[in-house]
């Protein structure tokens, strides 16, 4: 589904949160690919203490691919993405395996 925008200029300084309503920026700028008259990516700077702002460090914004972007509207939502676990933190966490995928191998392995 295409997400239709207006205008490119009623993006910017919007607010920017994660599909899961964690707060990520304001979009700061946006990148178009002029050709196809589309939006390519939306460049958000990271709030301190926001979601995005403690997976960049000390970096200060990021880029956003556009079919990363959920939907435009008083704020823009954009696909989860998760925290990556780093060895200072502790081990990385073993995959869960979903149930019907366990039943399923399972099943092969009887056979």
């Amino acid at each position: 589904m295409a997400i239709k925008v207006a205008s490119v200029s009623e993006t910017y300084g919007k607010d920017v949160f994660t599909s899961r309503g964690m707060f990520c920026g304001k979009v700061e700028d946006v990148e178009c690919d002029l050709r196809r008259f589309k939006i390519r990516s939306l460049v958000v700077k990271a709030a301190k203490e926001s979601y995005i702002s403690k997976m960049l460090g000390s970096k200060k914004g990021v880029i956003i691919p556009f079919p990363m972007v959920e939907s435009i509207g008083d704020i823009i939502i954009i696909k989860h993405i998760s925290l990556p676990v780093s060895e200072e933190e502790g081990e990385a966490r073993e995959p869960v395996e979903r149930p019907e995928a366990v039943a399923a191998a399972s099943a092969t392995a009887a056979e």
